[in-house]
């Protein structure tokens, strides 16, 4: 009898420490604030996604999934409910992405929004709203992995081609003339010093004097230049001061026009009597020279005039006086 009230004792006992586990986990599990219910419907998949996940808005958590079905409104869709805390700001800019949870693979919902002032979403659960679903980081990388596969496989036939026997030939023979001209370059270089030390080297020229006479050369260029600067700035002032109103230019123009006008008039009134005046002296000049080759010739002309002269004394043809005729 004592080993069966034993047994009875012991399995009241666990059946009382059961009861209080339960008690326990439903006060520790209970809600304490109102909830509301939101829903997502998408045609992603929800892989990893299970009832009780987390629903955080911007990494707080704000809430849980309820349940995961079909949608029954859209054909192939999946329906995903949540029930989220009261106060939660839900705007209408609100948009959902699963994101998973370190390296267990399990996903959970992440509300986030554009940042920008919206209105609030307001509850209702009879006709839950619903909140659009965004692609996440696996998502983007499905949709986009056969483009990524396609570039990929272009790439490796072109590095294929790139490392074919022809093209390694001429990488070869490029890398040949590339230590080719190294060597070149370094000896031009090494010739080079070699004559920068043989023509400019201390046996050569005194560097610090070659210094001081450059210097002396550029603080000459720069007064030449400042000289050049002051000179053109005093041919602009001149200029201005020829070219400015009734200015030297104005008065040469006027004095030019002015000698025009005088050498027309000499042309046309003066230079005409000039020349009646240089024929007259011609003729005169003519006549003088005629009379003066007549006196040349007959120089008593002078005396007797330009008639016949008779013969005198001694000259043929002379009659005495008396004689007869």
């Amino acid at each position: 009898m004592q080993n069966k009230a034993h047994a009875l004792a012991a399995g009241l006992f666990v059946l009382a420490l059961t009861g209080l586990l339960l008690l326990l986990g439903a006060w520790l599990t209970r809600d304490s604030g109102s909830r509301h219910v939101y829903e997502i419907s998408t045609r992603d998949a929800v892989t990893g996604l299970q009832e009780q996940a987390p629903v955080r808005l911007r990494g707080v958590d704000v809430g849980k999934v309820s349940d995961i079905a079909f949608d029954p409104d859209a054909q192939g869709n999946v329906l995903v409910r949540m029930d989220i805390d009261e106060g939660t700001p839900i705007t209408r800019e609100t948009f959902a992405t699963l994101s998973f949870q370190g390296v267990t693979g399990l996903a959970f919902v992440q509300l986030d929004d554009a940042g920008q002032p919206a209105p609030l979403l307001p509850p209702d659960d009879e006709t839950p709203p619903r909140i659009p679903l965004k692609p996440g980081l696996l998502s983007k990388l499905a949709s986009r992995g056969e483009v990524i596969l396609e570039q990929v496989e272009q790439a490796s036939a072109r590095v294929n081609q790139l490392l074919s026997e022809p093209n390694q030939k001429r990488l070869t023979s490029a890398f040949d003339q590339v230590a080719e001209a190294a060597a070149s370059i370094t000896v031009l270089s090494r010739n080079l010093d070699a004559t920068i030390t043989a023509q400019f080297g201390p046996q050569r020229v005194d560097i610090p004097s070659l210094v001081r006479r450059t210097d002396q050369a550029l603080a000459s260029l720069q007064e030449t230049s400042e000289t050049t600067r002051a000179s053109i700035a005093e041919i602009g002032q001149t200029a201005r001061r020829l070219n400015a109103p009734d200015g030297p230019m104005d008065r040469l123009a006027a004095g030019t026009a002015s000698l025009a006008h005088a050498a027309d008039a000499f042309n046309s009134a003066t230079l005409p009597r000039i020349n009646r005046v240089t024929d007259d002296t011609s003729r005169a000049v003519r006549q003088l020279s005629r009379t003066v080759i007549g006196i040349n010739d007959n120089p008593q002309a002078l005396i007797f005039g330009t008639g016949r002269i008779e013969p005198g004394p001694g000259e043929e043809g002379f009659t005495p006086p008396g004689a007869p005729q």
